[in-house]
């Protein structure tokens, strides 16, 4: 009867380490802070930029937790790319691509 009882448990082992994992991945690719700042570029040039985000987040299915190659968020649209709020750049929902944007993300130094 123990070497049965061993045997399961040893087998609960790797799923638990799998589920550890994709926990651990999760949460590195989410970002929550008071000031994040998304440049996104066509070549070299800068052609958005979202200010004041506060929380980038990897989409996940719904009916499964495997990640999606998109993130999301919630930013002001900085129209003249000037780094400032300024009159009439609100608050926006914005979506990028993984695999095919060009993005720099990073908290603001200021």
């Amino acid at each position: 009867m123990k070497p049965l009882l061993l045997l399961c448990l040893l087998a609960l082992i790797p799923a638990c380490t799998q589920e550890t994992q994709n926990q651990v991945s999760r949460s590195l690719q989410n970002w929550t802070g008071v000031n994040g700042i998304l440049e996104v570029y066509a070549g070299e040039k800068l052609v958005k930029k979202f200010i004041q985000v506060d929380k980038l987040t990897t989409a996940t299915g719904t009916d499964v937790s495997v990640s999606r190659p998109y993130r999301y968020g919630y930013g002001v649209l900085d129209e003249n790319l000037n780094g400032a709020k300024d009159a009439g750049e609100k608050r926006v929902y914005f979506e990028f691509s993984d695999y095919s944007t060009s993005y720099i993300f990073y908290e603001s130094p200021r």
